[in-house]
């Protein structure tokens, strides 16, 4: 029995000799790791703007700004259409009056006949097109008598005599081969004057000369913008 007892207390020796033995290894390891381990880096401080700037003896706060100021003014914005017939309604709600059209309207045919270059059309704007206006303005022409030359013609065609329907339309013939050399003559005369008064502008003969013919074949009273300076002047 003293056999059996010294080795149940031999192997409970070895048992605790290898837990320790364990545990040391096991401590080993971490301390280990916990040497590779990199070291936390420390939390960096929550950085601070710069104060807001107020002024010495003011109201003790920024001044807003003049959009902020106009959208606080006006309040929110509405909310968007959501079917159909609201976009319509909404569109017809902003639609300007008839008295407010009326209004832009006879600004807009104003500012044409005064010769504004906000109103005119853009083939009308521009100090070029303005002195070529003044030299066809300036002296009268037979192109002027186009529109009437037209009824002519018509009424040639439709009179039941063939005689007069002769002679109408020798007479409009005439007529229109005089218009054609007027014309030509018009724009040759109306690019030299102007190529010497814009010498840095870069100007087309044909474009000045159609524009000079399409402003000499209307009548004097009807041309827009109105006329700026007498017949005989010189531009």
């Amino acid at each position: 029995m003293r056999t059996a007892a010294n080795a149940t207390d031999l192997r409970r020796r070895e048992d605790n000799a290898h837990h320790v033995h364990i545990r040391e290894v096991v401590a080993r390891k971490l301390s280990r790791v916990r040497f590779l381990r990199r070291p936390a880096e420390p939390e960096p401080a929550p950085t601070q703007g710069p104060p807001d700037t107020v002024r010495v003896g003011g109201k003790g706060r920024p001044t807003p700004k003049r959009r902020d100021a106009e959208a606080k003014r006006r309040g929110p914005a509405p909310p968007p259409p959501r079917t159909q017939r609201e976009a319509s309604r909404m569109a017809k709600a902003n639609r300007p009056s008839q008295e407010d059209r009326r209004t832009a309207a006879a600004a807009r045919r104003e500012g044409m006949e005064r010769g504004d270059d906000r109103y005119l059309l853009p083939r009308d704007r521009g100090p070029v097109k303005a002195y070529i206006r003044d030299i066809v303005d300036s002296r009268p022409h037979i192109m002027g008598l186009f529109m009437p030359l037209a009824l002519i013609v018509l009424v040639s065609v439709v009179l039941p005599f063939p005689a007069a329907q002769q002679y109408l339309s020798l007479f409009s013939l005439i007529c229109l081969v005089t218009m054609i050399a007027e014309g030509i003559f018009l724009g040759l005369s109306t690019t030299r004057k102007v190529r010497a008064k814009f010498p840095n502008e870069t100007v087309s003969a044909l474009s000045i000369g159609w524009y000079s013919f399409t402003r000499a074949s209307q009548i004097r009273k009807f041309r827009v913008p109105k006329p700026r300076v007498a017949r005989g002047a010189n531009p």
